[in-house]
């Protein structure tokens, strides 16, 4: 039987850290993080971390949900110092 390669969505949150490199997390799939000395790393990192995630859920029989229709925006906010 050939296997067919089907491309997966994820959003992926890139944090810089005060000493040095970017923190990759993985909203979607709780506990799927991981850090990279650069963003190319951190990039290279969590895809790793991501096939080893979705490797392990086909194993357990899970249902596999991507991020194929949502997006991410920010939002500013502005700080209360009381709130009512």
């Amino acid at each position: 039987m050939r296997k067919i390669n089907q491309k997966l969505q994820f959003n992926v949150v890139f944090r810089p850290e005060k000493e040095g490199g970017f923190t990759a997390m993985v909203p979607l799939l709780p506990g799927c993080i991981s850090y990279g000395k650069t963003l190319n790393e951190a990039k290279k990192m969590i895809t790793d971390a991501i096939d080893g995630y979705i490797f392990s859920m086909k194993k357990r029989g899970e249902i596999i949900e991507t991020d194929a229709n949502s997006f991410i925006s920010t939002l500013n906010v502005n700080e209360r110092r009381t709130y009512a």
